[in-house]
């Protein structure tokens, strides 16, 4: 039974980045090959050429909204709000609040602009909505980007610099409260070099949510359990993949999102298309079914997102790839360095 110590590693906390590189292509790019022990090191930029040119490769343009609030409580005392959910007309979010313990139900919480949030509680489990008229106007106001809490900084000058790093430059569809970060690596000029090679490119949407960064604290890694997250595969992309798979087509996904969203859509052998939610929990033992090839970052220690890179490429084969990074100073989580990783031939990956 896989424990999840199994997927623990030494990282330096200044390996961490704490800011994006000075431009959106600048990272470092690690490829890990199918044979154990080749590993190259080349800059973002040269992703295109590692494409091929009937390969289909696939987005997440999901949008992050700013889902960050600062309030404080009528009775006394600063309250940060993250919302869990994408505001839409008169409801109320589901949230997560920080000190939660003091927040009763019915309190009134006044935000910087003097909007005020009203709370319900049930439980342990907490939702605002607006005191007048809607949240999402309120939000588009006075919310803030909720960067990860491994990113220690701040102030106004940050904020308005993360509204454009911390999300990609092909994102259309808000619901997100974390970016699909393989994505922040893209500019129009890649975007151009990749469909200059004759790859091409499609789009799902998976809104990130806070499920997705939830600590695995059960000993054993089959124990955890996934939150939902909502997701959209267009007709165009499902019949794009289908096509690929037919032809034996790579299928290239930029993130981990992408692969929960593509697995979860063709559990069946085919991708369907649609609308669904998904808490689909991937780790080694998992059979892929669609994905071919991945670009992600390097992820937290015992993470949900490590298990995933670790089923699809081997673990040893992958934490070998992270004491490598870690020993040539690769920045690493959602503003660091990423990794390309080839499908080593076999549908079933383990160790």
């Amino acid at each position: 039974m896989l424990k999840t110590a199994d997927f623990d590693y030494d990282l330096p906390a200044g390996r961490i980045a704490q800011e994006p590189a000075p431009h959106r292509t600048g990272s470092r790019l690690m490829v890990l090959g199918a044979l154990p022990g080749r590993i190259r090191h080349l800059k973002f930029m040269d992703l295109p050429d590692l494409l091929r040119p009937d390969d289909l490769v696939v987005l997440n343009d999901t949008e992050v909204f700013p889902a960050r609030l600062t309030a404080a409580r009528q009775g006394g005392g600063r309250v940060e709000i993250l919302l869990l959910g994408y505001p839409a007309g008169d409801s109320e979010v589901r949230c997560l609040a920080r000190p939660a313990r003091r927040i009763r139900e019915g309190d009134v919480l006044v935000l910087e602009d003097g909007s005020r949030l009203v709370v319900r509680r049930d439980r342990e489990t907490l939702w605002v909505r607006a005191a007048e008229g809607g949240l999402l106007p309120v939000v588009r106001r006075v919310g803030k980007i909720p960067l990860p809490p491994y990113i220690k900084r701040g102030g106004p000058e940050r904020d308005g610099m993360d509204r454009e790093r911390y999300q990609t430059v092909f994102a259309s569809r808000p619901g997100a409260v974390a970016a699909p970060t393989a994505g922040l690596h893209f500019d129009e000029e890649v975007l151009r070099r990749i469909a200059d090679r004759g790859a091409r490119i499609e789009y799902v949407t998976l809104h990130v949510g806070q499920g997705t960064f939830e600590p695995v604290r059960a000993d054993h890694v089959a124990d955890h359990v996934m939150g939902e997250e909502a997701y959209d595969v267009p007709r165009i992309t499902a019949d794009a993949v289908n096509g690929a798979r037919q032809q034996g087509r790579r299928v290239v996904a930029v993130g981990t999102t992408v692969v929960r969203t593509l697995e979860s859509a063709g559990a069946g052998g085919k991708v369907i298309p649609g609308q669904g939610t998904t808490d689909l929990f991937i780790y080694p033992g998992y059979r892929f079914q669609v994905v071919n090839a991945l670009l992600t970052n390097f992820h937290l220690p015992r993470s949900t997102l490590l298990m995933l890179v670790c089923a699809f490429g081997g673990t040893d084969r992958v934490l070998a790839g992270y004491r490598e990074a870690v020993g040539l100073g690769y920045r690493f989580y959602s503003y660091g360095d990423c990794m390309f990783l080839e499908w080593t031939g076999n549908r079933q990956h383990d160790n």
